[in-house]
């Protein structure tokens, strides 16, 4: 779902620019917003892992049932696990998937846990105890903020029509990303997306040059057109969408790239303007406000300058893992904290239409990132769903995230 669009490098001499640009300097990762904007990115001292006592684990797995999840069996959580299990498969073996204070695991200890999970997943509807028998558990630390983020549905054209003004743009063919840890390990993980002008590397278009002065107007760049401009910039924070087309049909739109410039959240800077308070600002009072003040709507969401290029295709949604996504099963994380591929119990609350929260117990599969999923921060994924959009819409919760690790591959099986 948010892969990032690569191209290579056009020669040497440009590798010495950016590195020129670059020197003493190193940027940040582009970031790819995920879940509500209303966030803020919780100030956490260094994450890692703390040993939960076997009684505790035990008493927690009883609480887990499938139903909260919408499965009506355990064994439903195969699929998920399976595709998981490929992911991890293709990792290599000995190399390290997770080292932090308290874990360290290789993606072979990773494939074991999720073998040895889906060989007993049979068990778990009569015996949900058999987690805590066989596999240890270790909650994240410092505590979770939880979000969620969902697939929302737009109407859409695919071609031009009287109704549907509001473009939805494939990856540009001058939008360049380069690995810049190629040229020094303390740039590792980290990218920089730009465009050549007049053979000057130049960061690229943002939000106000796109969409409000047309810099990618005529170049035969649209997948779909949409009816409004705030229906798309809320896609773009998800990452990944439905289009309801006039005949009915459904196509799916993924993420396909982004500009590379730094996400801002659009509640901070209603609440810095004293428009809408931080603590109210979910997505539904957002929207309601860009509603209320179509004066303010274009300079509002131009303050946010990252801007997400989309493709069309008949399924999804996909995780960084390349593997659909489970409503209710599946979330993002910080794969610098805990990696693609882990199993992990969640222990929160959601909210409910009916108002307040819910206890919500789960067992979760990590599959997805996000740019605004740092540190122990995890996003929930909610599905396509009016029940998805509303958990999605209003999800602030601190949260417990318990990663289950198999016995065996710790030593401590029989």
């Amino acid at each position: 779902m948010r892969q990032l669009h690569r191209a290579p490098l056009s020669c040497a001499a440009l590798a010495l620019a950016l590195l020129v640009i670059i020197f003493g300097c190193a940027p940040r990762a582009p970031k790819v917003p995920s879940g509500p904007p209303a966030l803020p990115a919780p100030v956490l001292e260094a994450p890692g892992y703390q040993p939960l006592p076997s009684s505790e684990a035990a008493s927690l797995s009883l609480g887990l049932t499938p139903s909260a999840q919408g499965l009506s069996s355990w064994r439903e959580l195969a699929p998920g696990l399976r595709r998981s299990l490929a992911y991890v498969s293709s990792r290599p073996a000995e190399a390290t998937a997770v080292d932090r204070p308290g874990l360290r695991l290789t993606w072979a200890d990773l494939r074991a846990t999720l073998e040895d999970l889906l060989r007993l997943l049979p068990e778990l509807d009569r015996d949900p105890a058999v987690l805590a028998r066989e596999f240890a558990w270790f909650q994240l630390a410092p505590e979770t903020l939880l979000s969620g983020y969902y697939e929302p549905w737009l109407k859409a054209s695919l071609t031009p029509a009287p109704g549907y003004p509001v473009p939805l743009y494939g990856p540009p063919d001058d939008l360049q990303v380069v690995d810049l840890g190629r040229f020094h390990p303390k740039w590792q993980g980290q990218q920089l997306t730009y465009r050549l002008v007049n053979g000057r590397v130049e960061p690229y278009h943002d939000r106000a040059a796109i969409d409000g002065r047309g810099a990618l107007n005529g170049r035969g760049l649209e997948i779909a057109w949409t009816r409004d401009p705030v229906d798309v910039f809320f896609l773009q924070i998800q990452g990944s969408g439905r289009l309801v087309l006039p005949d009915g049909r459904v196509k799916h739109v993924l993420y396909a790239g982004k500009n590379g410039r730094e996400y801002v959240s659009l509640a901070k800077i209603m609440d810095q303007r004293g428009l809408l308070p931080r603590e109210a600002a979910s997505m539904p009072a957002i929207r309601s406000l860009l509603a209320e003040r179509p004066d303010l709507r274009r300079e509002l969401l131009d303050t946010n300058p990252s801007y997400v290029f989309f493709r069309l295709a008949d399924d999804g949604p996909y995780g960084s893992a390349g593997q659909v996504l489970t409503p209710f099963v599946s979330a993002a994380v910080d794969r610098g904290v805990m990696p693609l591929g882990a199993v992990f119990a969640l222990d929160t609350r959601l909210p409910v239409p009916t108002g307040g929260e819910e206890r919500f117990r789960g067992l979760m599969l990590a599959q997805d990132t996000g740019g605004a999923i740092k540190q122990t921060r995890v996003d929930l994924f909610c599905g396509s769903d009016e029940r998805g959009e509303f958990v999605a819409g209003r999800l602030k919760s601190q949260a417990r995230v318990m990663v289950v690790v198999s016995k065996r591959v710790l030593g401590l099986g029989k």
